[in-house]
């Protein structure tokens, strides 16, 4: 069990499945540059978070919810969490049968863009689920990501090797933190689209020339330009 103190963010999740480097930049150096892809999905889940809790039909609507985990030390808030009421068993109240409302967190992670070839974002939504079994006690099969670009919901099932998943990501995450070393970086198709490529330099590992050489050019392109 960890400590509220030792809590870290449950989006780094997301950025340590992306990339470790990346997860290491940002958290352990504190390292972040805005881009246009950045700044949407930022707009976007502050438009989602600050909403008020609403209902619709057997559905109640939690928005922007406070979520955390001393068994996996994370903490963060879900966009989303839909209280689904179905009807349980039957109980008696004063003489009357009754049935008993039981709700069933349903936690919806929005995304600026498409579906992604890997599993960090169903990870971090399968982070919140966990958060929201060990804070209300109750069992969360499913949730969903709603992604922008394609306008639709993505059901997942958060089954025995996600969640496997998800708790192996959060202990290399706290490994990563208490090691408090940046990963080399290691170039691929992931880079494109990182917002710290500028930052991370992602080729430089694999130039097959010296560091001086390398700088000797760069003030060169410098003076050109």
């Amino acid at each position: 069990m960890f400590t509220e103190d030792e809590l870290l963010p449950i989006s780094a999740l997301q950025h340590l499945v992306f990339c470790e480097r990346q997860c290491a930049l940002i958290h352990l150096e504190q390292v972040w540059q805005e881009n246009r892809l950045t700044v949407e999905g930022r707009l976007m889940h502050e438009r989602v978070d600050t909403r008020l809790p609403e209902s619709r039909g057997r559905v109640r609507i939690a928005f922007g919810l406070s979520l955390q985990s001393l068994r996996l030390g994370l903490t963060g808030r879900a966009d989303v969490v839909e209280f689904h009421e179905a009807e349980g068993e039957d109980i008696v109240r004063h003489g009357i049968e009754q049935p008993v409302s039981r709700a069933c967190p349903f936690p919806v992670e929005y995304k600026r863009g498409k579906p992604k070839s890997d599993r960090c974002d169903e990870v971090q939504l399968c982070a919140q689920a966990l958060c929201i079994e060990e804070m209300l006690g109750v069992s969360v099969p499913r949730g969903a990501l709603f992604y922008r670009t394609i306008r639709r919901r993505r059901e997942i099932c958060f089954d025995n090797a996600l969640r496997s998943e998800t708790e192996d990501a959060a202990r290399k995450l706290h490994e990563l933190i208490d090691g408090q070393a940046t990963p080399m970086a290691r170039q691929g198709p992931h880079c494109r689209s990182c917002s710290l490529r500028q930052t991370c330099l992602p080729v430089l590992p694999t130039l097959k020339r010296s560091a001086t050489r390398y700088l000797e050019e760069a003030i060169e392109s410098a003076e050109r330009s």
